[in-house]
């Protein structure tokens, strides 16, 4: 599976400006992924909708408890960087809010 591990995000936003921890992991033969936002009060868990792997990312939709029946789409592509580290870059597309892009990604565990 493509991804799997915790990853640290620089998000820039007029709502957040600092980082973003986004856990990939296996549940039930597919993917989970749950967002921690240091400093920002807890964050309800994330259900995925719908997710694919396609070459050197994952894409997909979900939604959470704040957001209704509202959907998030996002698409994260991982890679090395010039020294063999694992990296990674995406965005979420929230309703009310916009495109938040992901950058500088780096895996930390």
């Amino acid at each position: 599976m493509l991804g799997l591990g915790t990853w640290e995000f620089n998000v820039d936003t007029m709502f957040y400006r600092g980082r973003a921890l986004l856990a990939v992991s296996e549940k039930d033969g597919g993917y989970d992924v749950q967002l921690d936002i240091p400093g920002m009060d807890a964050i309800p868990p994330i259900e995925i909708v719908s997710i694919e792997s396609e070459d050197n990312a994952i894409s997909g939709t979900a939604r959470n408890a704040l957001l209704g029946s509202q959907t998030v789409s996002f698409n994260i592509a991982f890679g090395l960087d010039e020294n063999g580290a694992e990296i990674a870059s995406g965005f979420m597309k929230v309703p009310f809010i916009g495109k938040i892009s992901f950058k500088n990604g780096k895996k930390i565990a």
